[in-house]
């Protein structure tokens, strides 16, 4: 059976999460249906990543096997069809090797978090971002952000149903930005890693949130890694406005 690679874009508002679940609207789900109109039968699909309910994706990246030899673009094109009018599409698709894996392939995810900061409430953005009501200190978001890049026990910043095997992660990349938007400042957060825990990059932007409206000194961060305590991270921000932005791989699937 050919296994094709797809690169999928969605939002997360209506969803559960990317993953199957019994009567409950799923992006796994949605796929999966549009799979079975193509080729009618039971389909499981795995991804890069199992987000969950809320959080959105530009770059998500899964892997289906189809019993007939479908030319990628046609079965883009197909999918898309059949997806309507769920906010799910198939950005691109691609023929892979077939033991070419989307989720153990994969060497780094690179996730986007979005926090505007105004009073008024959103509009536009809404769904789409987290809003803060105070203005925030990007020096010192940047320095307590420095503690956490590197190899270390990310305990505190994980959920307490994660079900890593272990706590013990690489952040290679943790940059905060701020942009001047039409709606307002918005502080952009850009994380990559090989992989991250459940709930962990929330953790850190709701910490690191605390750091930049002056709550939290950054050298706070420093003392919560270390505690490896989940009572010592500071809130977990919502998810409306993460978003798994890539996943690399040895060689990109979708670049032939």
């Amino acid at each position: 059976m050919p296994r094709y690679a797809l690169k999928v874009e969605y939002d997360g508002a209506g969803f559960v999460g990317w993953q199957r679940q019994a009567d409950q609207p799923s992006v796994q789900g949605a796929i999966e249906a549009a799979l079975a109109r193509l080729e009618p039968r039971e389909h499981t699909i795995a991804a890069a990543g199992r987000t969950d309910a809320g959080v959105h994706a530009r770059g998500q990246v899964a892997h289906c096997d189809m019993a007939r030899d479908w030319d990628p673009f046609r079965l883009s094109e197909a999918l898309n069809h059949h997806l309507k009018p769920a906010r799910v599409a198939i950005r691109d698709c691609a023929l892979v090797a077939d033991d070419w894996h989307a989720r153990f392939s994969a060497l780094e995810r690179r996730y986007l978090f979005r926090l505007l900061s105004r009073r008024a409430p959103c509009t536009m953005e809404a769904g789409q971002v987290w809003r803060v009501n105070s203005p925030l200190d990007l020096d010192a978001m940047r320095a307590g952000a420095a503690h956490l890049v590197g190899h270390h026990d990310f305990t505190t910043f994980r959920s307490s149903i994660c079900q890593a095997a272990s706590p013990v992660k690489t952040l290679d990349r943790l940059d905060i930005t701020r942009v001047e938007t039409d709606a307002g400042p918005e502080y952009q957060f850009r994380l990559a890693a090989r992989s991250f825990l459940h709930n962990q990059v929330r953790s850190f932007v709701g910490t690191l949130e605390r750091v930049g409206s002056g709550a939290w000194p950054p050298e706070q961060v420093k003392a919560a890694l270390e505690a490896r305590n989940r009572a010592a991270c500071g809130p977990v921000c919502p998810p409306q406005g993460l978003y798994l932005m890539s996943v690399g791989y040895p060689q990109d699937p979708f670049a032939q």
